[in-house]
C-alpha cells in the first residue's frame, strides 16, 4: 500500500514539467505585479531587493528585442540602440531618473529632450537627474522601465570587464576614461585604438564593435558609444565601490493621473468640439487610427506634386526618404488650402489629428461612380500607445458634452496598425478577425468588413487570424509566441493596441449607445518586424521602404470602402 501511495506520488510530482512558454508567461506576470507595486511605492533602486526580481525575471524571460541579454560577457549592442532611440539622449549619465506628469516643466528655462524613435519630453535637472513626462499611460511607464530595466542589466556587465577581482581598474577602463575627456575638448585621436579598448570592455569582437559605433553614430539623439559605455560603466563602479545608489522614482501628480483619462479627455473634448463648431457633426464621420502622411498623401500628393501620371506608391517611396521634408512640406501646406485641418496635440497625449472634409476634395479616384460631393468626414488620428488606445478611443466615441450632451454619428472605425507577424515576413498584412488580450481572459472577437480576398492581388503575404495584443513588445519571446502561432489560438500577429481600442468600441456601441451598434469596423496591420525570425525583430532596424506599399495599400482600401 505504501508502495502504491509513493508511485501515485512520484507519478503526480512529475506530471506537470512547465515549458519554456510557461515560464516565459510567468515571468512577465511577475514582471508585471513588480512594476505596478513599484510605480505605487513611488520608488527604488534598480540593484536594491526589488530591482533584482525586475532583473531576474527578464533574464528568465529572455526578450527577443533585447537580443543577448542573458549572456553574461557579450553586451547587447542592438537592444542598446533600441533602447536609447527611445530614452533621452544622456540618460546614461543620470543616477536618478524620475518619471513625472505634465507638471509644468514643458514651460520652464529647462529644454525639453525629445527622444528620436518616441514622442516624449524629458527634462535634464542637473548632472545626475533627468525626468522623463509620462503621458500615455501605464503601458509607457511599463515600456520605460522594461528598457532601464535592461540597461542596468548590460551597465553590470561593463562594469565587471572594467574592474578586475580586487575592484581595481582594468588599463581599457582608465583608457576609455582618456579617450571621453578628448572627445570634450574636441581632440582628434586613434579611432582603431579606441575601439580596441571598447571592445574588450563590451565583450565583443573588434569588427563587431565597429559596425556598433558606426550605427550609433548615425542614429538621431543619441550619444556615441564610447560616451554610453563610458557613463554606465562608471555608474555602475559608483554604486559598486562608492553606495552611489542610483534610483528610480515617480512623482505623486504621476500616480493619482494614471488611469484618470486626464489626457484623453482634453484631446477627444477638442476634436469633438471642432466637429461641432464646423457643423460637421450630423455628417458621416469616418475615424482613422493611422500614421499622419498616408491619408493625406493619397488625396492630395499627386496634384501638389504636379505627379498624376506617377503611381501612388512611386510618389509615397519618394516621399518617405529622409530628403523629401521640403516635398512633403508642399503637399502638407496644400492639403491644408483644399480640405484638411490639423490640430495639432497640445493636451500632452501626443496624438495628431487631420480632419479631411470630403466636400472639398476631388475623390474621383476612390468612387467608381463620379459623384460631385460627399458628405464624409474623415478624423485620422496618430497611432496611440498601448493602453493609451483605450483612453483616447473611449473619449472619442463618447457624445461631446457642452451644457447638453451632442453626440457624434460615427459611421466607421478604422485601425492601420503596425505589428510583429508570425508567419511571413516584414512588410506583409494581416487581417485580424479577433484581438485576444495577452495575460487575461478577456478576448475580443468582432466582424472585419476587410477580409484576406481584399489584399489577394496585392502580391504580398496576407495572414488572417486574431491579434495577441500584447503587454508590452519589448518583454515577447518566441516561445510565447509560438505557442498563440501553433496552438489552437492561430494567432497571426501581436501588437499592443488591438484589444484596448475594441473594449472601448463594444462598451460605446452595445453598452453606452453613444454610437451604432452597426458601426463598420476595419482592422488591417503591415508588419514591421517578425519576432520569431533572429535578426528580424525592432531592434534589427525599421521597415524602410518596404513597408510603403502595404502601407498604402491599406489605407487606399480603407478610403475606397468608406468612399464607395
Amino acid at each position: 500500500m505504501v508502495c502504491f501511495l509513493h508511485c501515485i506520488y512520484v507519478k503526480m510530482t512529475q506530471s506537470y514539467i512547465p515549458t519554456r512558454a510557461n515560464i516565459s508567461r510567468a515571468s512577465i506576470q511577475r514582471l508585471y505585479i513588480s512594476m505596478r507595486h513599484l510605480f505605487l511605492r513611488g520608488s527604488y533602486k534598480p540593484l536594491g531587493a526589488s530591482g533584482e526580481a525586475m532583473i531576474t525575471a527578464m533574464l528568465n524571460l529572455e526578450p527577443e528585442i533585447y537580443g543577448s541579454m542573458g549572456d553574461q560577457e557579450r553586451v547587447e549592442l542592438d537592444g542598446l540602440l533600441y533602447i536609447f532611440q527611445r530614452l533621452p539622449q544622456g540618460i546614461e549619465e543620470c543616477r536618478y531618473v524620475k518619471m513625472i506628469g505634465k507638471e509644468g516643466y514643458g514651460s520652464s528655462e529647462f529644454d525639453a529632450i525629445v527622444p528620436s524613435k518616441r514622442r516624449r519630453n524629458c527634462f535634464r535637472i542637473d548632472e545626475e537627474q533627468m525626468y522623463i513626462e509620462m503621458t500615455r499611460g501605464r503601458s509607457d511607464i511599463y515600456d520605460v522601465l522594461t528598457h532601464l530595466t535592461f540597461m542596468y542589466i548590460e551597465a553590470e556587465k561593463i562594469r565587471r570587464h572594467a574592474l578586475d577581482n580586487k575592484n581595481r581598474m582594468k588599463r581599457e577602463w582608465k583608457m576609455l576614461g582618456t579617450i571621453i575627456e578628448k572627445i570634450k575638448a574636441n581632440q582628434s585621436f586613434n579611432k582603431k585604438v579606441a575601439y580596441t579598448y571598447l571592445s574588450v570592455l563590451l565583450g565583443r569582437t573588434f569588427d563587431e564593435t565597429v559596425e556598433a559605433c558606426e550605427k550609433f553614430e548615425k542614429a538621431k539623439k543619441v550619444n556615441s558609444l564610447f560616451n554610453i559605455v563610458y557613463w554606465l560603466g562608471q555608474r555602475s563602479i559608483e554604486e559598486e565601490t562608492a553606495q552611489n545608489d542610483r534610483e528610480i522614482s515617480f512623482s505623486a501628480f504621476l500616480q493619482d493621473m494614471v488611469g484618470q483619462h486626464t489626457h484623453g479627455e482634453i484631446w477627444a473634448s477638442r476634436v469633438k468640439q471642432y466637429l461641432v463648431d464646423n457643423n460637421l457633426e450630423k455628417r458621416p464621420v469616418h475615424i482613422i487610427s493611422s500614421n499622419m502622411h498616408s491619408v493625406r498623401n493619397a488625396f492630395f500628393a499627386k496634384a501638389a506634386l504636379g505627379l498624376k501620371r506617377q503611381s501612388l506608391e512611386t510618389i509615397a517611396q519618394k516621399l518617405s526618404q529622409s530628403k523629401a521634408a521640403k516635398e512633403n512640406e508642399k503637399v502638407r501646406k496644400y492639403a491644408l488650402k483644399n480640405g484638411m485641418t490639423e490640430l495639432l496635440d497640445d493636451s500632452g497625449a501626443n496624438i495628431n489629428v487631420q480632419i479631411f472634409d470630403c466636400a472639398k476634395i476631388q475623390l474621383d479616384a476612390f468612387r467608381k461612380k463620379k459623384i460631385p460631393k460627399s458628405k464624409d468626414v474623415i478624423v485620422v488620428m496618430d497611432y496611440a500607445f498601448g493602453e493609451q488606445a483605450f483612453e483616447s478611443m473611449d473619449e472619442l466615441l463618447k457624445p461631446y458634452e457642452n451644457g447638453s450632451k451632442v453626440p457624434i454619428n460615427i459611421s466607421s472605425i478604422s485601425i492601420m496598425g503596425k505589428a510583429g507577424i508570425l508567419e511571413g515576413k516584414k512588410g506583409d498584412i494581416m487581417v485580424p478577425n479577433a484581438h485576444i488580450f495577452e495575460g487575461s481572459a478577456d478576448n475580443y472577437p468582432f466582424k472585419n468588413q476587410f477580409d484576406s480576398t481584399v489584399f489577394q492581388d496585392s502580391g504580398l503575404g496576407v495572414y488572417k487570424g486574431p491579434m495577441i495584443t500584447v503587454l508590452g513588445t519589448s518583454l515577447q519571446n518566441k516561445d510565447i509566441l509560438r505557442y498563440f502561432h501553433l496552438s489552437s489560438w492561430g494567432a497571426s500577429g501581436l501588437e499592443m493596441e488591438g484589444a484596448h481600442y475594441q473594449k472601448a468600441i463594444q462598451a460605446a456601441s452595445q453598452i453606452r449607445n453613444s454610437i451604432k451598434k452597426n458601426v463598420v469596423l476595419r482592422y488591417a496591420y503591415y508588419a514591421s518586424d517578425n519576432p520569431l525570425h533572429s535578426g528580424s525583430t525592432l531592434a534589427s532596424g525599421g521597415l524602410g521602404v518596404d513597408g510603403v506599399k502595404s502601407t498604402y495599400l491599406i489605407t487606399t482600401s480603407i478610403l475606397q470602402s468608406i468612399l464607395s
